[in-house]
């Protein structure tokens, strides 16, 4: 219990004895054993399942307690899978306890919403749409008693949720319970969607095996998500390894991709472009220069200026880019960035020389993110600028290289969030004579 601070083992011991003081009274509550069974069990198996196969969270069963069940009894449904479940990080106890009391506690909450709003007639009598009312209310405070829980073992120094007690050092409170009620919402409704559907069925003459089949599309959908998620991962990695590769064969402008990336999502959201077109935009600056994996390393490495040959055989590198991400549909419009972001507004760039609005957006996006990032770092050919120095040679080119639009974009953006410069070249290497820029571009920036 070492790596856990003092303070994160005082939050867990309040929230478990919370718990106990909550299930105090469920003696005198009547419930049915043989329902708190099912319902507990139910809970173990599908938590067991998602958690191992799927990954994330189950809650329809848990909710599906909080509307059928008394508080106090409601509160001991997700007791045994945390009892059952395997802990593999220590301390193993402290883990086992939080992960019991951590939802324990948020059903109470939402049973005692859902019962003081007359939740439970509801649902015998099947009053819709009334019965939707007190159901909505329980599901927000079960997100707000999971918001309150994980902002607290947050602030205290550990974890992130919904995997708590994973040492991570301490965060200030605004940062540790910002957002985390928002982003809970939207997936935690769902789930008391479909806890209210089982609890209605439940009560119906039905019976409980009825309820069991809204299980089933449930878990559809968490095995989509999961894909989903899969998915997106592996293309993370692929980004990722493609980057890697570039930076090992170019190193001096390790690190000038993400920063492409991270430049041009300045851009586009300054733009007001929505989050997919962000997303795809942050791809074409990280990858723009994948390309370089068909050049020499030696052209790449050289300190001297480049002959003429020398230049028209790098200028290829967005069409060898190109080539390479084709087959990569997730990219989208990112591949058109990543063939025409040396293009210039007045026709005077490469491959094709486009012009103006030929030129796709995300090349004029990735093209002032690419110069500008250039410029404020050091390689082998030049020195970096100062960021006030970038945007004004930005603006100069407006217009004839670059896209004003974009210049404008990126400049107000600086303004607002600022920006951190990195040193990509070895500083401890002899200075060199500044090269003369490819095709006459802003600090090299074709290079």
């Amino acid at each position: 219990m070492e790596a856990v601070p003092a303070r994160a083992r005082a939050w867990v011991a309040c929230v478990a004895l919370s718990v106990v003081l909550c299930a105090l009274p469920f003696p005198d509550t009547r419930t049915p054993w043989w329902a708190l069974t099912l319902l507990a069990g139910l809970y173990a198996a599908c938590d067991h399942v998602v958690r191992r196969r799927l990954g994330g969270t189950f809650y329809p069963v848990l909710l599906a307690g909080a509307f059928l069940l008394p508080p106090p009894a409601a509160a001991l449904v997700p007791l045994p899978a945390a009892l059952l479940a395997r802990v593999e990080e220590r301390p193993v106890r402290l883990r086992r306890v939080w992960r019991a009391a951590r939802p324990s506690l948020a059903v109470w909450g939402a049973a005692r919403v859902h019962w003081s709003l007359g939740g439970r007639d509801a649902v015998v009598s099947c009053h819709f749409p009334y019965v939707l009312v007190p159901a909505g209310a329980a599901v927000l405070a079960f997100c707000l008693v999971l918001a309150v829980l994980d902002g607290g073992i947050l602030a205290a120094g550990v974890g992130v949720p919904p995997a708590p007690l994973r040492p991570w050092g301490r965060v200030s409170p605004r940062r540790a319970w910002g957002g985390l009620l928002s982003r809970s919402l939207a997936p935690v409704a769902v789930h008391g969607l479909a806890g209210l559907m089982m609890a209605v069925l439940w009560r119906s003459r039905y019976g409980p095996v009825a309820a069991l089949l809204v299980l089933l599309p449930m878990c559809v959908s968490c095995w989509v998500f999961a894909q989903y998620h899969r998915e997106r991962a592996a293309h993370q990695a692929t980004i990722r390894a493609l980057v890697q590769a570039v930076d090992i064969k170019d190193g001096y402008t390790r690190g000038h991709s993400e920063r492409v990336g991270r430049a041009s999502v300045l851009i586009a959201r300054e733009l007001g472009m929505d989050d997919a077109r962000v997303e795809v935009l942050r791809f074409a600056g990280i990858l723009h220069d994948v390309g370089k994996l068909g050049v020499p390393t030696r052209l790449l490495r050289k300190d001297g200026p480049l002959t003429p040959e020398e230049r028209r055989v790098i200028e290829l590198h967005p069409e060898y880019g190109h080539e390479m991400v084709r087959g990569i549909s997730f990219l989208g419009e990112a591949r058109a960035a990543i063939l025409h972001h040396h293009e210039r507004l007045d026709g005077s760039g490469y491959p094709y020389g486009l012009a103006g609005a030929q030129i796709p957006e995300c090349a004029r996006v990735v093209a002032v993110a690419d110069a500008f990032d250039a410029m404020t770092s050091t390689r082998s050919y030049s020195r970096a600028r100062p960021v006030e120095a970038a945007v004004t040679e930005l603006r100069r080119c407006a217009g004839t290289h670059f896209d004003p639009r974009m210049v404008t974009a990126l400049a107000d953006a600086l303004d607002r969030h600022g920006w951190h410069p990195a040193v990509t070249a070895d500083e401890t290497s002899p200075a060199v004579p500044a090269q003369q820029p490819v095709s006459g571009s802003p600090s090299g920036a074709g290079r």
